[in-house]
């Protein structure tokens, strides 16, 4: 992925900060009306000047790899937030899954461009495949995937399933209830059969 703007040698001032989060913000909204809307167009609804929205992003696809930047910022949080290394696998899978519906609703135009992979340059971030391939692995271990699961297809299906999630769930209807779901189809579908899901899904994240 292109060098971001979000990794500068010294940090940005607060005024800088701002102007860039208020672009980026802006830039969610119109591309959720027009993919290929301009920079010009994201400076209006921006509120800011063309020539700032310039100098802060000399093109469009520059933009649209600090959006990227951003959400994979934004999981890595989510990550982090799931304490995917020491949770047990359930609760952390969970957590996880919860944190990234909501990511994948609030910023759905820009997830669009993460989803186009390796095209041109853009996707998930190399450290945030590995933290969940670990969180795979450790679910493996301790028997909640069924052994000899393939983690790269474990990973492939449960990003899969989190992806028509955000793309089905009304905005009404919570994210933990959609998680539930989620994980009912990956465990039913690549997790051990000796496991009541059900039971296993109710139980407290003490219990777990």
């Amino acid at each position: 992925m292109a060098e971001s703007i979000h990794t500068p040698s010294r940090p940005l001032r607060a005024d800088a900060a701002n102007s860039i989060a208020r672009i980026l913000q802006a830039a969610e909204h119109v591309f959720a009306a027009d993919p290929t809307a301009s920079l010009d167009v994201v400076a209006r609804a921006a509120g800011v000047a063309r020539t700032t929205v310039h100098r802060r992003f000399s093109s469009r696809e520059v933009l649209l790899d600090a959006l990227v930047d951003m959400v994979n910022a934004k999981l890595r949080e989510a990550l982090a937030g799931a304490n995917v290394d020491t949770s047990p696998p359930l609760v952390a899978l969970y957590q996880l899954t919860v944190a990234t519906l909501d990511l994948k609703v609030d910023w759905r135009a820009s997830w669009q461009f993460v989803d186009l992979g390796s095209e041109g340059g853009r996707g998930i971030d190399a450290d945030n495949l590995a933290a969940l391939d670990d969180l795979l692995e450790r679910s493996l271990d301790v028997g909640l995937l069924r052994r000899g699961v393939d983690i790269r297809w474990a990973r492939s299906v449960y990003m899969a399933l989190i992806h028509e999630a955000a793309t089905a769930r009304p905005e009404a209807e919570s994210a933990a209830e959609w998680a539930h779901l989620i994980m009912q189809t990956l465990l039913g579908g690549i997790g051990s059969a000796g496991h009541d899901l059900d039971a296993l899904l109710a139980r407290s994240p003490e219990q777990q």
